[in-house]
């Protein structure tokens, strides 16, 4: 059976770009550890990771939407072609068996916390969520926050439910261990 990992992130990183670079590096790493590779199927961030899966011969689907111009990069090898935007964020949610949130700005910011209350709210529990590097945080933590002894509105059980990686081969281990429970 074919596992998916869909990852997130900018679209603006270009190649040989520090960001640009982690993104391949963690393509290659899921690709190597057997996983498909998922993403919005654009530049940047989309395109390294696809481009480093590719290099470890995994296979890459990008799921785009008639309501951005650009077209899906060369690394993809199956394009899913959604007509809004709402619909693309759903289908990158249903397709994954797990998800990278890697650094990005509004659009992963969405991403990332529409995966993560779908968990919290075991629309689709089973599915583990990492989060690539220190960049987002500032927001877990906030999230997690603590007053008083008692947990936040959001609860100490909900920031459990995204898991943060230092490498892209943590992040890949991570996801193998989480996978095989």
């Amino acid at each position: 059976m074919e596992r998916i990992i869909t990852v997130f992130g900018s679209s603006r990183p270009r190649e040989n770009e520090a960001d640009y670079e982690e993104a391949k590096a963690l393509g290659r790493a899921l690709g190597e550890a057997g996983f498909a590779v998922c993403s919005g199927g654009y530049g940047g961030v989309m395109e390294a990771v696809s481009r480093g899966a590719r290099s470890a011969g995994a296979k890459t689907y990008g799921v785009t939407a008639e309501f951005f111009k650009p077209q899906v990069n060369r690394w993809i090898d199956k394009e899913i072609r959604m007509k809004t935007w709402q619909e693309r964020l759903f289908e990158l949610v249903r397709l994954a068996h797990g998800f990278v949130a890697c650094k990005g700005g509004t659009g992963t910011l969405v991403e990332l916390a529409v995966v993560w209350e779908m968990l919290n709210k075991s629309v689709i529990a089973g599915k583990p969520m990492v989060v690539l590097g220190d960049f987002w945080t500032p927001i877990l933590e906030r999230v997690r926050e603590v007053e008083l002894g008692h947990p936040t509105v959001w609860g100490e059980s909900n920031g459990k439910l995204v898991h943060t990686a230092a490498t892209p081969a943590e992040a890949t281990d991570f996801l193998q261990r989480a996978l095989m429970r």
